[in-house]
């Protein structure tokens, strides 16, 4: 599979030429704040900062301090033909500010040539190698020629200053070259690892779009298999029926199969549909005790036939909003399913408790444990151990609990002891 990187996003690009601009920006104000430092440190050797030299290198300050509030405030619409005319006239800048301070200095040994360094690094970094080179080819030929023009008006000329500027002129050229390659270096590995993250993107979205084919197939296939049963025991008994040589009693018996069939199968579709439709919640607050209470009464009924005890310990006065039906029938359905799966003289726990801003309530009973052959199914639709069931009832309870920022799960399992744990959040 071949897959094109994707291009980063326009925000991405803006916001990191925004971002080179500023931190050449800040580059060149240091460089300016720390040579005007120096030439006054050291007035003694290089002379007193003269009112042009103070005027230049200040107003220098001051238009790189305005374009670094202009980007603040103005960063985001900036273009990426904007970002290089940017760098064109900062480079140009820099170029005729370093000449204008060496002009006024007049010095064979002007300090001011270290300014070149920024707009080498700058090309090196943001254009090319041809930029790169002309740069520092400009840089050299700058320093040379003042060399030279000095000499022609202050002669005798000096080897010593000719030699002092090539090793300038060679610190230039290894600086520019190394940062390029550096630069280059980190824009292929940029370029591989954005290919990369296409290839790792693409490949999840078709991971997500078999599984979805792979679920829906297996949903189809579970739903298929449940309605099959049903319809069929509905026909085979209307069939017999509507026998010729069938009598009354049998009648009554195959009609009776037939309704009682057919509102197994009223059941599976209502389910089905509960499980596959959406979540939507409509909130409202219950105060819990008062919510569990009234499912572990509805379910003593069932749970006494066959002597099981329903226990329960409730936290006192606290509040959630949640869609009352969703939970009622889901903690409903897990007791239900504790109370099938506890042996006569049992007990069947319901514990509810705060834990780290949510509300868990614990389903425990006393039944043997689920087999570990199970596990991993329990949660499927469609899957049940029951003779009668349509095996949706904790894919349903476990969709609720993540509707409401919550989770369910088996947090217990041994004989004697078999627990299923839901979160609910959104406490009041």
């Amino acid at each position: 599979m071949t897959v094109q990187a994707a291009p980063l996003d326009k925000n991405i690009q803006i916001e990191g030429l925004s971002r080179q601009i500023s931190v050449f920006s800040v580059i060149t104000l240091l460089v300016v704040a720390m040579l005007l430092v120096l030439h006054a440190l050291f007035a003694s050797i290089l002379g007193e900062p003269s009112y042009a030299v103070i005027g230049l290198l200040g107003l220098a300050f001051v238009l790189t301090i305005m374009k670094l509030f202009w980007l603040s405030s103005h960063g985001r619409r900036l273009t990426e033909r904007a970002a290089r005319i940017d760098s064109y006239v900062s480079i140009a800048a820099i170029f005729m500010l370093t000449a204008f301070l060496t002009y006024v200095t007049n010095r064979d040994e002007s300090p001011y040539f270290v300014l070149l360094a920024i707009p080498i690094l700058q090309c090196a970094y943001m254009f090319g190698l041809l930029a790169t080179i002309l740069t520092i080819a400009a840089a050299d030929a700058m320093i040379m020629l003042w060399i030279w023009h000095f000499f022609v008006l202050h002669p005798p000329a000096r080897i010593t200053q000719y030699l002092d500027g090539g090793m300038l002129s060679v610190v230039f050229i290894l600086m520019g070259l190394l940062v390029w390659l550096l630069v280059d270096q980190l824009k292929a590995n940029q370029l591989k690892l954005t290919e990369s993250i296409a290839v790792l993107q693409a490949t999840r979205e078709q991971l997500i779009r078999e599984e979805k084919l792979a679920a829906v197939g297996r949903l189809a296939s579970g739903v298929a298999h449940e309605i099959r049963n049903p319809v069929a025991m509905i026909s085979s008994s209307l069939a017999t029926a509507l026998y010729p040589g069938a009598g009354d009693e049998d009648r009554e018996e195959m009609f009776a199969i037939a309704v009682r069939e057919s509102k197994r199968l009223e059941a599976l579709t209502s389910d089905f549909l509960t499980y596959a439709r959406p979540s939507q919640l409509n909130r409202s607050p219950v105060i819990i005790r008062d919510m569990l209470s009234y499912i572990a009464s509805v379910t003593k009924a069932h749970a006494s036939s066959r002597s099981i005890a329903i226990a329960t310990e409730l936290i006192e006065d606290v509040s959630i909003e949640i869609d009352i039906p969703q939970v009622e029938g889901a903690v409903l359905n897990l007791i239900l399913n504790a109370i099938d799966a506890t042996p006569e003289g049992g007990v069947v726990e319901l514990k509810a408790a705060l834990e780290a801003e949510a509300l868990r309530i614990d389903i425990q009973n006393s039944g043997p444990c689920i087999p570990e052959s199970n596990l991993d199914q329990i949660f499927e639709p469609f899957f049940t151990t029951k003779a009668t069931g349509t095996g949706l009832g904790l894919a349903i309870a476990r969709s609720s609990a993540r509707a409401h920022g919550g989770d369910l799960w088996l947090s217990k399992n041994r004989d004697g002891c078999v627990t299923f744990s839901m979160t609910l959040k959104n406490l009041q």
